[in-house]
C-alpha cells in the first residue's frame, strides 16, 4: 500500500472515531454535566482529520507541479 492510499485509509478510520466521540458527547451531556475528557475527547481526531485532510487537498496540486516541465515553472526573465 502506497502513503496515499495509507493516508487515505487512516482519515476514513479517523472520521469514524471523530463520529464516536462526538455521540458520545452528546450522550453524556444529556446525562447532566459531562467530565471535561469527554468534553475534549473530539479534538484529538478533529486535529488528525484536519492534517490528513490537507495532506489529500493539497496532493493533487503537487503532483501536477511535479508532472510540469521545469520551463513552465521560471518566469520570464
Amino acid at each position: 500500500m502506497n502513503w496515499s492510499k495509507w493516508i487515505r485509509q487512516l482519515h476514513r478510520w479517523l472520521s469514524i472515531i471523530f463520529t464516536l466521540t462526538v455521540v458520545a458527547n452528546f450522550a453524556a451531556m444529556a446525562m447532566g454535566p459531562p467530565p471535561a475528557w469527554i468534553v475534549y475527547s473530539p479534538l484529538i481526531p478533529l486535529f488528525l482529520l484536519l492534517f490528513s485532510g490537507l495532506y489529500m487537498f493539497v496532493l493533487p496540486y503537487a503532483a501536477r507541479r511535479r508532472d510540469e516541465p521545469v520551463r513552465g515553472r521560471i518566469g520570464s526573465a
